[in-house]
């Protein structure tokens, strides 16, 4: 992409098929989305795949978490296919490599977990490994890992390297600890070994629910593929987003950060919401970019002024008068204008305008602190971790969301995780202060930070389980 006067250039990465759709190259940023059925039902998830399509939706990607769901990939392949739809199907494996050798026959993606593919789950235990022993390790990974490669270039397979900060391995935190160099060091490990298996269909994400760590581990991870002449397309989402206003916030400030600095090449705006939801936010959030750009640079350099806006550090305040349509879109574009200033601590206060009489002062300053929290700079209101769902969440999501925000959000300051299974839980959720985790079909485990306090209750008593244990810890908080 020519580089724009203001400064924003795209980063220039492979182009990658996956089926019939190009990504990365001068390709256009694409936006998808991951389907909440499960892959054992046919009709459900072709239907839900449907919606995905004709929202906009240019990948769809569903659970794939053992070999039955694997195979079945093919009948709602089929299925899409009888309907009219050509949309790239994407599996979304985890802990399995022989069910991600099934899915390569059926999907025009897979993709797989470095934190869990062949390292067991993380249970957060320190273990000392010496060079030898760490050089033993990788080479396990290799060998497992190849029986995959070998068969995406027969089907003609793309891959999706996709680390998960809640899901990185003891191997990986022992020798590199809860850091972005660790997120980053658990993706190069497979990307070295694509590259010497000459495999190039490739894509990659590393997605955080923290957003600063989302971006810092990103941009990292550019500067190592650049130092190792890697060129791979970028996938960039933030985990656990949430729904409403939250979850296209700190989606906004994560993605755009990034999006305004010319990364990205496809995106997934993770809400807790019906998943054809997450399209018109995404597509919106591209639409932004260059806008956002500008009013960034205008920031950094005092160059910009158009169109009646304007985005200037004054002191340690970022003041910021922005033209929108409607009411989410000046949510997405203030987040985006904003993400990576206030990210790199360049400001640490925000004051929003606008000359739209619609939108009040106090709902103006009321966006204004959900932009600080979800760049972790000041916390105002309780913080909720929710994840999106999938056909691996066990129990009823959006529900319970709604249950859990009804009794707590006058916590202030507090963060709660509400996490649909164990696959991303217990380590996605360690940055908050307590979790609700599906551990089994309609069963719930409580979590206070990183420890689990109660284990499989049934999901009709959890939410009341929760309330007693956040009352209990405020009265004993030792």
């Amino acid at each position: 992409m020519t580089e724009q006067p203001f400064g924003y250039k795209r980063r220039q990465s492979d182009e990658v098929c996956v089926g019939d759709l190009r990504i990365g190259g001068d390709n256009p940023i694409r936006v998808q989305s991951m389907t909440t059925t499960s892959t054992l039902d046919t009709d459900g998830s072709v239907e839900q795949a449907c919606r995905i399509i004709d929202a906009g939706g240019e990948l769809v990607r569903l659970t794939t978490q053992g070999t039955k769901e694997a195979e079945n990939l093919r009948n709602i392949s089929a299925g899409l296919r009888e309907k009219g739809y050509h949309t790239p199907i994407v599996a979304d494996v985890h802990f399995n490599p022989n069910v991600a050798e099934v899915a390569a026959l059926y999907a025009q993606k897979v993709r797989i977990n470095p934190g869990n593919y062949v390292d067991p789950a993380r249970t957060f235990k320190r273990i000392e490994y010496t060079d030898e022993q760490y050089a033993d390790e990788l080479q396990k990974i290799e060998r497992r890992f190849l029986p995959l490669i070998n068969l995406c270039k027969a089907h003609r397979t793309a891959l999706r390297i996709g680390v998960n900060h809640g899901s990185l391995s003891d191997r990986i935190m022992s020798r590199y600890g809860d850091t972005p160099e660790g997120i980053v060091e658990s993706c190069m490990e497979f990307l070295r070994i694509l590259k010497r298996e000459r495999f190039n269909d490739v894509l990659i994400s590393i997605k955080a629910s923290n957003t600063v760590v989302m971006v810092q581990s990103v941009r990292l991870l550019v500067e190592c593929m650049e130092r190792e002449q890697m060129h791979y397309p970028l996938h960039l989402g933030v985990t656990e987003a949430g729904e409403g206003e939250d979850g296209r916030v700190r989606s906004a400030v994560g993605i755009g950060a990034l999006l305004t600095e010319g990364i990205g090449d496809t995106i997934r705006v993770s809400l807790s919401e019906e998943p054809e939801a997450e399209i018109p936010v995404a597509k919106t959030l591209v639409r932004l970019i260059e806008p956002c750009a500008k009013l960034r640079a205008m920031a950094e350099n005092g160059e910009w002024n158009e169109d009646g806006e304007y985005c200037r550090l004054d002191g340690d305040t970022i003041r910021l008068h922005v033209q929108a349509t409607d009411w989410e879109e000046l949510q997405l574009k203030a987040s985006m204008a904003c993400g990576a200033l206030l990210i790199d601590r360049k400001a640490k206060d925000l004051v929003i305008t606008t000359d739209d009489a619609r939108f009040s002062a106090e709902k103006l300053q009321a966006l204004a602190d959900n932009i600080l929290q979800a760049a972790r700079i000041k916390f105002t209101k309780t913080e909720y971790i929710s994840c999106p769902g999938c056909g691996r969440t066990l129990y009823n999501l959006r529900d319970t969301i709604l249950r859990i925000k009804e009794a707590t959000q006058h916590l202030t300051g507090l963060k709660i995780a509400i996490m649909g299974c164990i696959v991303n839980g217990p380590g996605e959720m360690a940055d908050a202060d307590y979790g609700y985790v599906g551990a089994a079909r309609g069963r719930i485990s409580l979590y206070r930070q990183k420890v689990c306090v109660e284990k499989n209750i049934p999901e009709e008593e959890a939410v009341e389980k929760l309330l007693q244990l956040l009352t209990s810890s405020m009265r004993h908080p030792n």
